[in-house]
């Protein structure tokens, strides 16, 4: 079973189920549709998994009919989880048990959409080659600094399906041997928290 699985490709998880509220503390607006350049923040960042890995399983929260079927028309595997609220720990070990056989996976999120797919491909390539964890990084003004998304190799599968709470997987980086992968993308900083971010 694990030779089979080490033979299949990685598989994105694009977490898209949180509510945004910092974005919009009355709910009113889900960020993840809002568009930058005509084009809703979560499908800029599906469609940079897709154009680098044949699989990309999307976490939308239950009731977010909107996110699911822009994601659904992508061409994403859209999966709602019943426990999005309780924090990103939960979507995460959801999309993870619905891409088990995957060989590793890069875990991306829905409100960062100006990642670019040469980054996806470097940190799938990383995991590919041996590197049990994968970060970009980024050198700007103030030193090199990690971001998002991140690439997991099978051997951290137990830890992150054990994942509780709201902290997703900044545990398992923190505790474990990490490759950096050097990035020309500061998108890897640059999440949609906030109105003016789509402006960024």
């Amino acid at each position: 079973m694990a030779d089979a699985a080490a033979r299949l490709p990685l598989a994105g998880i694009l977490l898209a189920a949180g509510r945004g509220r910092r974005f919009d503390p009355l709910g009113q607006r889900n960020k993840l549709l809002q568009p930058i350049g005509g084009v809703p923040v979560v499908v800029h960042s599906a469609r940079h998994l897709l154009a680098v890995l044949p699989r990309v399983v999307a976490v939308v929260r239950e009731g977010d009919e909107a996110t699911a079927a822009q994601l659904a028309a992508l061409g994403c595997e859209v999966t709602a989880c019943a426990e999005a609220d309780s924090g990103m720990a939960a979507s995460l070990v959801h999309g993870l048990r619905h891409a088990l056989d995957a060989s590793g996976w890069v875990v991306a999120l829905g409100d960062m959409p100006r990642v670019q797919p040469g980054t996806i491909a470097a940190l799938a390539g990383a995991v590919a080659q041996g590197a049990d964890i994968a970060v970009p990084v980024y050198r700007n003004a103030s030193g090199t600094e990690r971001g998002n998304p991140v690439a997991f190799s099978r051997r951290h599968l137990p830890q992150l399906l054990a994942l509780s709470g709201d902290r997703g997987a900044r545990g398992i980086v923190r505790d474990n041997i990490v490759n950096e992968v050097a990035v020309d993308d500061p998108g890897i900083l640059l999440d949609i928290d906030t109105p003016p971010d789509l402006m960024q």
